[in-house]
C-alpha cells in the first residue's frame, strides 16, 4: 500500500498525539474532518494502523541512562549472540541491520556504571567481534510507543 502525502502527514500527528481530535486533526492537515475519519478507517482496514498504545512518562531517576550499541558479530555466531542477548535486561531492542555492525541495540540501564557493566558483558559474548556506542544524550523526537 502507498500513502499519499496527506496519509503521511496524517500518521505523523497520530504518531506525536493518537488522542487528538478527527477535529483537530483536520484542522492542522487543511481538510474536511469527515475525510480525516474516512483516512484513519482505511488505514486500521489496510494494516497500516494496527493499534494506540499509551506511553508512560519516567522520570529522569527512573530512565536511567540508555544507549545505542552496534555490534559486528563473527559470520556464524549470530544465532548465539542473539540468544545471550535476549537474555539481557537491559536490552529494549535489537535490530539487524546493514552497514559497518550487524546489529543495532538500545540498551537502558539505571545508572551509567550498570550500562558500562551491560557492554562489558556484550563484548565478552563469544563471536562477538566489536561494539561501537553512542550514549543518548536527549530525546528530540520520540514517536515510538
Amino acid at each position: 500500500m502507498t500513502l499519499d502525502a496527506l496519509d503521511r502527514h496524517l500518521v505523523a500527528l497520530l504518531q506525536a498525539d493518537a488522542r487528538a481530535s478527527a477535529a483537530a486533526l483536520a484542522r492542522k492537515l487543511g481538510v474536511a474532518r469527515t475525510t480525516v475519519l474516512a483516512r484513519i478507517a482505511r488505514l486500521e482496514r489496510q494494516g497500516v494502523i494496527v493499534g494506540y498504545t499509551v506511553r508512560l512518562a519516567l522520570d529522569e531517576a527512573e530512565r536511567g541512562v540508555e544507549a545505542y550499541v552496534g555490534i559486528v558479530v563473527e559470520p556464524k555466531a549470530a544465532r548465539s549472540v542473539t540468544s545471550r542477548l535476549s537474555a539481557m535486561p537491559e536490552l529494549r531492542q535489537l535490530c539487524s541491520v546493514s552497514g559497518e555492525s550487524d546489529y543495532l541495540a538500545l540498551l537502558r540501564a539505571e545508572s551509567p556504571a550498570r550500562l558500562d557493566a551491560a557492554l562489558d558483558e556484550i563484548g565478552a559474548i563469544d563471536g562477538v567481534r566489536k561494539t561501537t556506542t553512542s550514549v543518548v544524550l536527549a530525546r528530540r523526537i520520540d514517536r515510538v510507543a
